[in-house]
């Protein structure tokens, strides 16, 4: 299964946020988006979890339509979206946070091994189980959100600015984190972020956009190494 975007457009009233926007992510890899504020990154996102409507254009997931249909019905496909800072219920615990994630599950055998799972990558949420969510340092609510995401069991994850508000060391941590999920679940996933390069060194491609377009695509490593890329995005 592939994501596969094409001929994006998405308006907000008179204003088109997305415009013709076609690139595809393989199955098993991580695709950086990155690019200024207001480029229309997490528009994106939020089309292709079914938050917002596309006015033309497709966007599959193996077989499905993710331009049609309810977010809950893209989850039961397979499809989790982490939305920047929104992502956990402050006054639940950890552990009920988590269990939200799996709400749909029937079989809670599963849902239970999966719950190990995660807290096997994210030890420190192991040993926070019972404290609230709104107790927690940015980082591990961040651990939290892309953890209850998990719980669902999902194919294709959606990560919107994983990064934004943390602290450099605990960023460098998440990264790695996301990077080892990819490998170790064969997660399909796409990151939205505005920290390019950090992005870039975990991703297998990447889409620059700008201003609603697609400025320039390709492997995340082209990237780094293209000098026009350096200038206006990477800041070197």
């Amino acid at each position: 299964m592939s994501l596969v975007v094409k001929d994006l457009i998405v308006d907000h009233g008179a204003i088109r946020a997305i415009s013709g926007v076609s690139f595809t992510v393989e199955t098993g890899k991580l695709s950086a988006v990155i690019g200024a504020n207001g480029a229309g990154k997490s528009t994106l996102l939020r089309t292709l979890s079914g938050l917002n409507k596309a006015t033309e254009g497709t966007a599959h997931w193996g077989d499905h339509n993710l331009l049609h249909g309810k977010p809950e019905s893209h989850v039961r496909q397979g499809v989790s979206h982490v939305s920047e800072g929104k992502s956990v219920v402050a006054e639940l615990t950890v552990e009920e946070n988590l269990d939200l994630g799996a709400l749909w599950r029937r079989n809670k055998k599963e849902a239970a091994e999966t719950k190990q799972q995660v807290i096997d990558l994210f030890p420190r949420l192991g040993e926070r189980l019972e404290q609230r969510a709104d107790t927690l340092s940015g980082g591990e609510r961040q651990m939290l959100a892309i953890g209850r995401a998990l719980m669902s069991k999902p194919k294709l994850l959606l990560l919107d600015e994983p990064s934004l508000g943390l602290a450099p060391l605990v960023i460098e941590q998440i990264f790695q984190t996301i990077r080892g999920i990819v490998d170790a679940m064969n997660l399909t996933v796409v990151l939205v972020e505005q920290n390019a390069m950090g992005a870039l060194k975990i991703a297998d491609s990447a889409v620059v956009l700008n201003l609603g377009r697609v400025a320039i695509s390709g492997s995340a490593a082209d990237l780094i190494a293209d000098p026009a890329v350096r200038t206006a995005y990477l800041g070197y």
